[in-house]
């Protein structure tokens, strides 16, 4: 198999099964919990750095419409003043940043230069290709996350279906 077409199809099921997470989450959950992990924080800043990490660098970045915080880090709570247990999306807009998202893989992974030795970003010291494996992990472990805070709910995740 060549590596892009396992990259995308990596980058395409994990941000499948975020979906499932999204449109799985009660409303009373969306926005419960304490900051910042609260259900719908968890699904921005994978989907954020997701996109992100996606580019070649920084500076190929292009902001999602809604975005209001290109090139600010949501996650490390700077976040422009905004109360701690404000809501910001909703969960149709985060399925609207989702499908951006997802509809992009393909060309943003075939513009990427998997041989290069540096990843484009300078807080990440490693090749392009060990970025993008970087990447699709990271999308994994916040699928746990949310996954986990579904169990808690009582709501079962079914991985076998795809978008």
């Amino acid at each position: 198999m060549e590596t892009r077409a396992a990259l995308k199809g990596q980058y395409l099921a994990g941000l499948a099964m975020l979906r499932q997470c999204i449109e799985k989450c009660p409303d009373e959950v969306w926005s419960a919990g304490i900051h910042p992990r609260t259900f719908w924080r968890i699904a921005y800043h994978t989907l954020f750095y997701a996109h992100l990490y996606l580019m070649p660098t920084m500076n190929d970045m292009v902001p999602w419409e809604k975005n209001v915080w290109h090139g600010r880090i949501l996650w490390e709570g700077d976040e422009e003043g905004l109360p701690p247990n404000e809501t910001t999306f909703t969960q149709a807009e985060m399925i609207e940043y989702l499908e951006f998202v997802y509809d992009h893989v393909n060309e943003w992974v075939d513009a990427l230069d998997l041989d290069s030795p540096t990843s484009g970003f300078d807080w990440y010291r490693i090749p392009k290709l060990d970025h993008q494996l970087v990447n699709i992990r990271h999308i994994g472990v916040h699928v746990g996350q949310l996954q986990e805070l579904l169990y808690a709910q009582g709501i079962d995740v079914n991985w076998i279906g795809r978008r």
